[in-house]
């Protein structure tokens, strides 16, 4: 590869990032000011994770998708949150974009299988992490919420997700959908 070609590959690959960063920020953003109350702590719809699906399936590059959910979610809790956010949210994001990453790898799930499959992982993380935060256990009763409303949220977001990797047109000089 021409050194001109690779700073224009380079300079493309962070345009990118760039816009799926401020894309999943505006989303949250969007999010937070309609907040959906039913009751139940810690339940959001997660519409950043459209950005999650929608790298997965038009990038393929683990590099773009790890980076730019750890960005999202350190940008998000430095502007919305606190230190509690971060370590949740970290958490929760890191451990959805592996699952998701790795069930997108085995061809068996459509776009809403891995999605929900997301949704349900990122809960379960951050259950994970307030009962080692909180030293209790007892949190565990909590999950069977969580796995249901990180299932209904995990469709809605795949099928959001779903519309755009269908309807958005790609550029001609994307990057291949590979591993590098």
């Amino acid at each position: 590869m021409k050194e001109n070609e690779f700073k224009t590959k380079s300079a493309y690959n962070i345009s990118m990032y760039a816009i799926y960063v401020a894309l999943a920020f505006i989303l949250s953003y969007i999010e937070s000011l309609f907040p959906i109350s039913i009751g139940i702590p810690g339940v959001k719809p997660g519409f950043a994770n459209i950005v999650t699906v929608y790298i997965i399936y038009t990038s393929g590059r683990p590099s773009s998708l790890f980076g730019v959910t750890l960005l999202r979610t350190v940008l998000l809790a430095c502007t919305f949150g606190n230190i509690s956010t971060l370590l949740y949210s970290v958490c929760g994001g890191l451990l959805s974009a592996s699952v998701m990453h790795i069930l997108y790898k085995t061809n068996l799930f459509s776009v809403f299988g891995v999605s929900i499959a997301g949704g349900v992982t990122h809960n379960a993380g951050q259950l994970t992490v307030a009962a080692f935060i909180l030293d209790t256990k007892e949190l565990i009763y909590y999950f069977p919420v969580l796995l249901i409303t990180g299932m209904i949220a995990g469709f809605a977001v795949g099928y959001i997700a779903n519309i755009c990797i269908k309807r958005i047109s790609r550029p001609s000089g994307r990057i291949s959908n590979n591993n590098n």
